[in-house]
């Protein structure tokens, strides 16, 4: 269901009278709930900033691209660097997670993360998420969960799709700028056997001068038989898209106003070849049996992967003569394994319920990164066969302790396994392996009042790519460079209290802080690892759902980080504050609608903090109208104020064509201008 707003100023004064309340009413006398958007409620879960969001917010609200259902995860803020194809940017906890290095996604059970990328590690993209079949997103942060492993250390998400539709849908989408798309979905039967299929077909130029021309085809088929106690359900899905990049452009030609004796503007581009090819198929299938021995589940997929991306960051910086453009690729196949069983028993006179878990993954990897004009290739810098076998076991108990008090402790052992062939450089070819222990516990005080006080702790990781852990000699420059480690710790701590003391209000308030050993990456625009220190991060999140009235919903969350190197230096590109507030109203007679105020706050560019990021604050509206029982027809307007800010920001050395010298400079991906979206959904 959609949902109708008041003007922006009512949201914002809503939102600054929830600081002076910490409570949350869900099924207290003459309260409201809320459990057709959240499911977050004392009691639910076993830490402040662990939850479920529902369809009926994910309805309610717009997306620009489908990766930004991300948003609706508290204090996550998604962007965009380049064309409509590529992974998203994604912030969360005083990390620029780049495309996904520690926040792990799955869709429909299936990982999205990749490791040893050729763009980048933990490459999360979430551009063949197709929005209306989701029936709910899980969501956790921090390392204090046993059942995750790889890239979670900041957080993790699951996007559950449906097995069954309550009707066949057609949704039909015109918006600004050439944006076409169409989602047709259906499916049949029930529990002795059910099919769902869906279909999605979009096409984008975007506001640049230079169309992204992004094409999209997307398809979704399940099947699924039993219930609760007991079934199973297979899925095939495949997606494929192409696109022209407009990637992030210096200030400095901005200002300038010209390029090379041509007009020059924000939605302008320096290269206008680049772009990509995306595209994954898979197979999956998963098993369950609830019964008086336990819950039983096993899941097993194989996906196939491709990736081509064009790039060029520094223009002409070096090689002035053809320019710096360069390929990446990614080529690869994936199997996975998992199995788990819960059980309950006794530990003297306490009740607990215990879950044992394995989990398998493997990729079978060509990838590379080549010196390219015009998309094609001129020379390779380097091009690797990569085997990476990573296999988990963990075991995590829930103990009732006192009538209030309980508490969840885990276990994981990880290990992974590299093996990797240079295909250029013989010395650059060898294997690795690491192995981590990650102990977590929590512990969870109450309800005392319509309030639970939670206590997290917990160590995680995230893996390295393969090649930086056997790199020996840099592909470009020839000369030695440091190799690291496959796994690379975190640990973190969390203080967190949720209450539903106030009727119809939920709050929840977290203290958190994240070490992590070290902040060695492997550059994938390079081809070489860059080292840094250790960090620490540490921050406070304040997270408010409130429905005083059935037709009324305000969300407002708030996250305040800071991030360091151990040595002092700020960590680049890690925001101070980010904040969201949402205003909806549902189910006026025929209308519905929703505003919502979003903020991605400043952040140190560079580690002396002399040069910082502009805040951006942008404002997009959803008004809907029911049109008889079958029809709806929405209009969708992002960045309502037409506001000049930027999606993402950046401080590096360039050198464009022509110019005598590289210049260190400020360098942007302007966020899109007004646009707006009309949809018509048909309910068969």
């Amino acid at each position: 269901m959609t949902n109708r707003s008041t003007v922006k100023q009512r949201a914002v004064a809503l939102a600054l009278l929830l600081h002076s309340a910490a409570g949350v009413a869900h099924t207290l006398p003459g309260a409201v709930e809320i459990r057709g958007h959240y499911d977050n409620a004392v009691g639910t879960s076993d830490a402040a900033s662990q939850g479920t969001i529902g369809a009926g917010l994910l309805k309610s609200r717009p997306a620009l691209r489908p990766g930004e259902l991300l948003e609706f995860v508290p204090g996550v803020i998604v962007t965009q660097h380049s064309g409509d194809g590529k992974a998203n940017q994604y912030f969360l906890r005083g990390f620029n997670l780049d495309h996904g290095t520690d926040f792990a996604t799955t869709v429909n059970g299936l990982p999205v993360n990749m490791p040893s990328h050729g763009h980048g590690q933990g490459y999360s993209d979430l551009n063949f998420l197709i929005p209306e079949i989701v029936q709910r997103i899980d969501y956790r942060k921090g390392p204090y969960f046993a059942s995750v492993g790889d890239f979670a250390s900041a957080g993790a998400a699951d996007f559950i799709y449906r097995r069954r539709l309550d009707a066949p849908l057609a949704n039909l989408t015109l918006g600004s700028n050439g944006y076409r798309r169409g989602v047709f979905a259906g499916s049949q039967g029930d529990e002795r056997g059910a099919w769902l299929g869906a279909l999605e077909l979009a096409t984008n130029d975007g506001p640049w001068s230079l169309p992204q021309r992004a094409r999209k085809g997307n398809g979704v088929l399940s099947w699924s038989r039993g219930n609760a106690e007991q079934g199973f359900s297979a899925s095939l899905m495949s997606y494929h898209a192409r696109w022209t990049s407009t990637d992030q452009i210096p200030q400095r030609l901005i200002d300038a106003g010209e390029f090379q004796g041509r007009p020059f503007g924000r939605f302008d581009t320096v290269d206008s070849s680049n772009g990509g090819k995306s595209a994954r198929s898979s197979l999956s299938a998963t098993w369950h049996r609830n019964d008086a021995d336990g819950q039983t589940r096993v899941s097993g997929y194989a996906m196939r992967y491709r990736l081509r991306l064009w790039s060029n960051f520094t223009y002409a910086l070096e090689r002035p003569d053809d320019g710096d453009q360069f390929e990446q690729q990614d080529e690869r196949s994936i199997g996975g394994l998992r199995a788990s069983h819960a059980f309950d028993h006794l530990i003297g006179d306490w009740v607990v319920r215990t879950e044992l878990g394995a989990q398998l993954r493997h990729d079978r990897i060509r990838v590379g990164l080549f010196d390219t004009v015009q998309r094609q290739r001129r020379a390779t810098t380097r091009e690797d066969r990569v085997h990476e076998t990573l296999a988990g076991l963990f075991a995590e108990s829930a103990i009732e302790l006192h009538a209030k008090l309980r508490g969840v402790f885990g276990l994981r052992a990880d290990h992974v396994d590299n093996r990797v062939k240079s295909l250029g450089l013989p010395e650059n070819s060898g294997s690795s392996n690491g192995m981590q222990l990650s102990p977590k516990a929590s512990l969870i005080i109450g309800p005392f009042a319509k309030t639970e006080f939670f206590v997290n702790g917990g160590r995680g990781f995230h893996s390295n790519d393969a090649r930086g852990t056997i790199t020996r000699v840099d592909p470009k420059s020839g000369e030695p460079v440091e190799q690291v480690p496959p796994l690379v710790a975190s640990r973190g701590l969390e203080l967190g209290v949720r209450t539903e003391l106030v009727p119809g209000l939920q709050s929840s308030l977290a203290l958190w802080k994240l070490d992590f050993a070290s902040e060695l990456v492997y550059i994938g625009d390079a081809g070489a690892t860059e080292a840094s220190a250790g960090s620490r991060r540490r921050g406070v999140e304040f997270n408010n759902r409130w429905a005083p009235r059935l037709w009324f919903l305000l969300d407002a969350d708030f996250a305040w980080n800071h991030a360091r190197f151990k040595n002092g230096d700020r960590i680049a590109n890690a925001v101070d504050r980010v904040a969201s507030v949402a205003a909806t109203l549902r189910d006026l007679g025929p209308w519905s609608a929703s505003l919502q105020w979003r903020y991605l706050g400043p952040g140190a560019l560079i580690e002396d903090n002399s040069v910082r990021s502009f805040s951006s604050l942008t404002t997009n509206l959803r008004l809907s109208r029911h049109i008889g029982e079958k029809a709806e027809l929405s209009l969708d307007v992002f960045n309502l104020a037409d506001r000049k800010v930027n999606d993402i920001q950046y401080f590096y050395e360039s050198q464009l064509p022509g110019e005598a010298a590289a210049a260190a400079d400020r360098h942007v991906h302007p966020a899109e201008p007004r646009s707006l979206r009309l949809t018509l959904a048909l309910r068969f």
